[in-house]
């Protein structure tokens, strides 16, 4: 197991990290601490978690992804662990998530915090991320910016300001954003810079094989600035595991909760999919492995989220393969037939 510096932080992750959105929707409490346990056991010291989890968002099940979580958390070498979590914005209209939608200002990231904290059982949260930007901006497979969808929105100042106050108290050690365009990693920094507040250290985007828009304006501000990307999705809701091209009907999200693997219903993805599906088994690798050792291959990525329903799924996404410059090649010239079909 590789680990990578956090941006410009102190904080090491593990190159996997594990993603929980599944704990208490498709995965009960034990299936949850077997995980954990066999990602530790493998290497991985990075949990990432939120408050609205699991997915799909719903009263009845919100914030019992990070209770899990806690409970197994309570029994492990805290300060062996890197825990990450999210506070809900107000674009996804999760009503009863503090009376929403939040809005992204002090009372809230003050209350979500909290809560947060209570439900991992835990004195403080090692990173701590904007689930989404507060303002309009496009997400969640759209791409294109709509002036006319602009509102009341909740200054990047005063958000950064709260979350400062929130390291300087010790409740949170670092911060981050998710889901984030160009322009809105380059306020942050530029505000954190003029107010002499804390500044972001990763971001948490999309990144696959059919969605590798981060590489066009965010890899270069990235790096020149020293920001990890936080790889989430790697394999695209599950489709570039292959198995939903053997069968349209296996189960997993894409079948469970269509609506939300919505921005992967274009045009080019199956074609897509099926050359990458190829590739991986032309040099004896399961599609899985080979989308996943893309994604770690990348020099902007800090970690790479996992995520996974069974052990089975976990153990084969946990191997450790390195693509020779044959099949990165390989990959562009898929890449460049399919350019971003699923951004």
């Amino acid at each position: 197991m590789r680990y990578n510096f956090l941006g410009k932080s102190e904080l090491k992750v593990s190159e996997f990290a594990l993603g929980t959105m599944t704990f208490g929707e498709q995965n009960t409490l034990a299936d949850a601490c077997a995980q954990l346990d066999y990602a530790v056991a493998q290497g991985v010291n990075f949990i990432d978690t939120a408050e609205m989890y699991p997915v799909p968002g719903k009263a009845e099940t919100q914030g019992r992804t990070e209770e899990y979580v806690g409970q197994w958390l309570k029994t492990q070498s805290r300060d062996q662990l890197i825990v990450a979590t999210k506070v809900a914005g107000p674009a996804r209209g999760f009503g009863w998530i503090r009376g929403g939608p939040p809005a992204l200002d002090r009372a809230n990231i003050m209350a979500a915090v909290d809560a947060s904290l209570g439900r991992l059982q835990t004195d403080y949260i090692d990173l701590y991320q904007l689930h989404w930007p507060d303002r309009n901006v496009p997400m969640f497979g759209k791409i294109d910016y709509d002036p006319a969808l602009e509102k009341p929105t909740v200054a990047i100042e005063e958000q950064l300001t709260v979350l400062s106050e929130l390291v300087k108290c010790g409740k949170v050690r670092h911060i981050g954003i998710s889901n984030e365009t160009a322009w809105g990693v380059a306020e942050f920094l530029k505000v954190s810079e003029r107010l002499g507040l804390q500044r972001i250290v990763s971001i948490q985007n999309p990144y696959n094989l059919i969605n590798r828009a981060f590489e066009i304006g965010l890899h270069e501000m990235c790096h020149r600035e020293q920001l990890s990307l936080l790889a989430y999705s790697p394999l695209a809701f599950g489709l570039l595991s292959g198995k939903y091209a053997q069968d349209p009907q296996a189960h997993g999200r894409m079948t469970l909760f269509s609506a939300f693997g919505m921005r992967y219903h274009k045009p080019n993805v199956p074609a897509a999919v099926a050359e990458y599906a190829a590739l991986a088994r032309s040099r004896g690798l399961s599609p899985a492995v080979l989308a996943l050792a893309f994604v770690r291959s990348r020099a902007f990525v800090a970690s790479t989220i996992v995520g996974a329903t069974s052990m089975g799924q976990l153990q084969e996404n946990l191997q450790h393969i390195e693509l020779d410059a044959e099949i990165l090649k390989g990959i562009e010239v898929i890449h460049m037939r399919y350019f971003n079909p699923a951004p």
